[in-house]
């Protein structure tokens, strides 16, 4: 991972870190994140190229004992999600209805252990960190469901879509750093058992065949 681009990453985790924090002050009761909730464990969402790289970096610095768990964990998501993308087929030519129906999907990240804790919590990735505040993706509000925030006011948002443009960018230095000229792997999003089992070297040339 190139130092450089680990530090411009870090700032955006720091950056989401302290909206939550402010978040948290200004409304603490209706953000519901509490030690032993892992309600954003089982939300379907993809990785960045940078941040599927600064994962797969610390999982591979985890003991082999701790690996394994989690490559099993991983192949058991994998096979969830090709149930999932069967159940989702059925809205191919209805991408609102396939964009409701997968945020209702649930499945459980490896890096989750039995005592329902993350593996690698410190460096979740920060879809993750912000998951219990309101944000907005595609210019709508999203909140988890379990928060308190009512319907009809008026709050604070975490920009989202400014965080993937960023992500989006740094997924581009990052290739172009391994002296890549193909750019279209900066867009796609990894699933984290992918990015888990998928060799940091390929993964920092974008090869996810």
């Amino acid at each position: 991972m190139i130092p450089e681009l680990s530090k411009q990453y870090e700032g955006l985790v720091e950056a989401a870190d302290l909206a939550f924090a402010k978040m948290q002050r200004g409304y603490s009761d209706c953000i519901k994140c509490r030690r032993g909730c892992a309600d954003c464990c089982h939300a379907v969402f993809g990785l960045f190229l940078i941040e599927a790289a600064y994962i797969k970096d610390r999982f591979d610095r985890l003991d082999r004992a701790a690996q394994e768990d989690i490559l099993l964990r991983a192949a058991r998501m994998d096979e969830d999600l090709k149930r999932m993308d069967q159940r989702l087929a059925r809205f191919a030519d209805d991408p609102v209805m396939q964009a409701h129906a997968l945020s209702k999907e649930r499945i459980r990240c490896p890096l989750l252990n039995d005592e329902e804790e993350c593996v690698l919590y410190s460096f979740r990735p920060i879809t993750c960190r912000v998951y219990g505040i309101p944000v907005t993706i595609h210019g709508r509000a999203h909140v988890c469901w379990k928060a308190g925030f009512a319907k009809g006011e008026s709050y604070p948002a975490f920009n989202l879509d400014a965080v993937y443009r960023d992500l989006y960018r740094l997924s581009k230095d990052l290739l172009e750093g391994a002296g890549q000229k193909n750019m279209e792997p900066a867009a796609m999003l990894i699933s984290v058992s992918k990015a888990l089992k998928t060799p940091f070297d390929d993964l920092v040339r974008g090869d996810l065949s």
